[in-house]
């Protein structure tokens, strides 16, 4: 044995491979970023999401225009929008004349069909409200986002009214087997940029998305919901290495 000798088999650095590990999701998640602001031109309103994603789209957005991004943005959430004020890129609210030429947003699961679960960051309501009134979405993620169906490794967001929330949940667990209420690290309620609560909800399997989801947004109390169903143009997914993998068309 090896022992023997007086020499000691070489340990397994557990930090080190913990930390080669989010080197790689950062690089992933770069590369899908720098992919998605190469589809930007000058001129455009964009969409900003929110998220690490997006954050990473932004710092992008000012390497490829260091003095001033010739781009406006309409942001989903007020912490992007102190992000993009920071990065000097100007902002426009959505109103009957504003129109978005892009969305740009992340996402916590992609599917086969380009159909995603968002929510994870708590900004699902703003973030579907801008992707709809985006003439194109496009997802930015790390390749371990694709699943072979929703729900497989996250819950579903669903964001509903502080008042009478767990008869709300109470609706919520006629459509779906599980939905706990979203809490911060002191154990309070975490609330959206829009003063809402959230439930995680266990997605079932199921061939009848589009339905299920009509569902849970018919629940009284339901605000919104983290289903992005037919909603994503192209998915620019990057890898650990620092390549992107496109899905869809454009």
């Amino acid at each position: 044995m090896v022992e023997a000798y007086g020499l000691r088999r070489p340990k397994c650095d557990a930090g080190r491979v913990v930390q080669a590990a989010l080197d790689g999701q950062q690089r992933a998640r770069r590369a899908a970023a720098r992919a998605a602001v190469a589809r930007l031109e000058p001129g455009m309103t964009i969409g900003l999401g929110s998220g690490r994603a997006v954050f990473c789209a932004i710092e992008e957005i000012v390497a490829r225009w260091p003095r001033a991004a010739p781009v406006r943005a309409v942001c989903a959430s007020n912490e992007t929008a102190r992000r993009a004020d920071v990065a000097g890129i100007g902002q426009v609210t959505l109103d009957g004349e504003v129109t978005i030429d892009v969305a740009i947003d992340g996402a916590d699961e992609v599917d086969p069909s380009l159909n995603l679960i968002k929510g994870g960051g708590g900004a699902l309501l703003r973030e579907k409200l801008v992707i709809e009134a985006a003439d194109r979405f496009v997802v930015v993620a790390e390749t371990p986002k694709q699943v072979g169906r929703l729900g497989a490794t996250r819950r579903l967001p669903v964001e509903v009214v502080r008042f009478a929330w767990p008869d709300t949940r109470r609706r919520l667990l006629e459509l779906v087997p599980d939905a706990s209420l979203r809490t911060g690290a002191g154990g309070e309620p975490v609330a959206t940029d829009e003063g809402h609560h959230l439930l995680d909800c266990v997605l079932p399997p199921t061939d009848r998305l589009g339905e299920l989801a009509r569902e849970i947004k018919a629940c009284v109390g339901v605000v919104e919901h983290g289903l992005f169903l037919g909603m994503a143009d192209v998915a620019l997914l990057g890898t650990p290495s620092g390549q992107v993998e496109a899905l869809g068309s454009g």
